[in-house]
């Protein structure tokens, strides 16, 4: 009986952790934690990341340029025929006596055996190289680290995009999440209004077209709503794959549109310490005007002499038969130098070595005007991002001017209009007014709605836009 016990505690534990890690699972998520998943899981920043990464790599990989380049290598070959030995007569007579070759003079040249070299031969060998100057070099690793700075630059312009993706994808599904509450208060409305009047009208104080009008207007409005609905099932959608967030799991928003805080004050203060530097995109091409003059620089200091030092050690030895090479062979005989049999013989050598270019048919000289007419390039590439700048901030401050003036008047005829359906629906309980002006009220009054909450999301993606405009985006939202 204590076992069935316990096996059922630990049933309802289990069960109760699944049930509250699926309750995690689908807390909804804030602006800032969709931003905070979309900067993780964003193919994009993924792939920014990357870069970086490569950018890395690539510092190492020309810092050791300059350290020792050492390698090693060994060969055995079996010469199946030997090339001839060219020599004088009389030379040849010297390293083999027992030749005699009637009617050749001492001068005549002569082809035979090669007596310096034997048909199998054996060498391995450790070369080491050391770079000592070469301006390439050195200025290389300037780029090297001016690319990496690059790869950080662009990365953020990167997250700049993702976090203006996310963040206006947020607000359309935030506001139609607002509005779906403003469909169910008017459906309750327009339903409570429909009932008033069938009782009215059953009790002969109106007419059966007054019923009819009122339900064709509570049908509108339902059938508005599921499509609604079905766009905001559309809207999160957006947001899903703006995130990267998995499309087949749900996904739930929270936040409130009284939370957000969007006036005209932040613009007076935006235009007094703005900066064209805070800009990515301005960052980025600042990188890459200095790469660039690092090109030109390069090409100057190719035409520098380049020193580096060498060395090589290694060991030789030959044999008559292919297999002997790897084998002691008593065919080697001692020497009064005192070598043995089958020794490896070594080798060494060391040297410096130093290399100027002298002429090159004026190719250095045409490669350095290319680089030169670049860095113009990139110069006037600047004049044009601050014009583009200087655009792009004016109309960010038209539009934002534009839609928090259009915002201000939706909102006062949003209350204006609800402050007539109501006036209208009780004159016409009181029986002072007509069926036609309430519809009529109910109907502007959903007009003034819909069109708040398009001024509404025109202002936030406004703001968004002076945000990104001035250089402001990123900072607010990344850590």
């Amino acid at each position: 009986m204590k076992q069935f016990h316990k096996t059922y505690i630990i049933i309802f534990a289990v069960l109760f952790l699944v049930s509250n890690s699926h309750a995690q699972q689908a807390q909804p998520l804030t602006l800032e934690q969709c931003i905070e998943y979309a900067l993780k899981n964003s193919v994009n920043m993924e792939n920014a990341i990357i870069d970086q990464e490569i950018a890395q790599a690539k510092v190492k990989e020309t810092v050791g340029i300059g350290l020792p380049q050492i390698n090693a290598s060994a060969n055995a070959t079996d010469n199946t025929k030997l090339p001839r030995f060219f020599s004088r007569y009389q030379v040849a007579q010297q390293f083999n006596p027992a030749l005699n070759i009637p009617g050749l003079k001492p001068n005549d040249v002569v082809a035979g055996a090669n007596f310096f070299q034997l048909t199998n031969s054996l060498n391995a060998s450790v070369t080491a190289n050391q770079l000592i100057f070469n301006g390439s070099y050195i200025v290389g690793l300037q780029a090297s680290k001016a690319f990496k700075e690059l790869s950080f630059k662009t990365s953020n312009q990167t997250k700049e995009q993702t976090i203006e993706q996310v963040v206006k994808a947020f607000y359309a599904a935030l506001i139609n999440i607002e509005r779906l509450g403003l469909f169910k208060n008017n459906i309750a409305r327009v339903d409570s209004l429909l009932k008033n009047t069938t009782a009215l009208n059953s009790n002969g104080f109106a007419e059966s077209i007054d019923v009819d009008r009122v339900q064709v207007s509570l049908n509108n409005l339902q059938t508005e709503k599921s499509k609604f609905e079905r766009l905001q099932l559309l809207s999160i959608e957006l947001l899903k794959f703006q995130m990267n967030y998995p499309m087949d799991q749900p996904l739930e928003i929270s936040g409130s549109i009284a939370d957000l805080n969007i006036n005209q004050i932040i613009l007076d203060d935006y235009l007094k310490d703005w900066d064209m530097k805070n800009r990515p995109d301005y960052q980025v091409l600042e990188v890459n005007q200095k790469l660039q003059k690092l090109n030109v620089k390069n090409k100057y200091f190719s035409a520098l002499p380049v020193l580096s030092a060498n060395g090589t050690l290694g060991y030789t030895k030959q044999a008559t038969v292919f297999g002997d090479l790897f084998t002691r062979s008593p065919q080697f005989q001692e020497t009064a130098t005192g070598t043995g049999p089958n020794k490896l013989y070594p080798f060494s050598s060391y040297g410096f070595t130093l290399s100027m270019p002298i002429f090159s048919g004026l190719q250095h000289s045409y490669q350095l005007q290319q680089e030169k007419l670049k860095l113009q390039k990139v110069d006037n590439s600047f004049r044009q991002l601050r014009s583009s700048i200087d655009l792009q901030i004016k109309q960010a401050v038209t539009s934002f001017q534009n839609s928090m003036q259009s915002l201000e008047y939706q909102k006062k005829n949003m209350e204006l209009s609800d402050k007539v359906a109501r006036v209208t629906k009780i004159k016409y309980q009181q029986g002072v007014g007509s069926n036609i002006e309430v519809v009529d009220a109910e109907s502007s009054l959903k007009e003034s709605q819909i069109n708040y909450y398009n001024a509404l999301y025109d202002a936030l993606v406004s703001k968004t836009d002076l945000d990104k405009a001035f250089g402001k985006l990123l900072p607010m939202y990344s850590k």
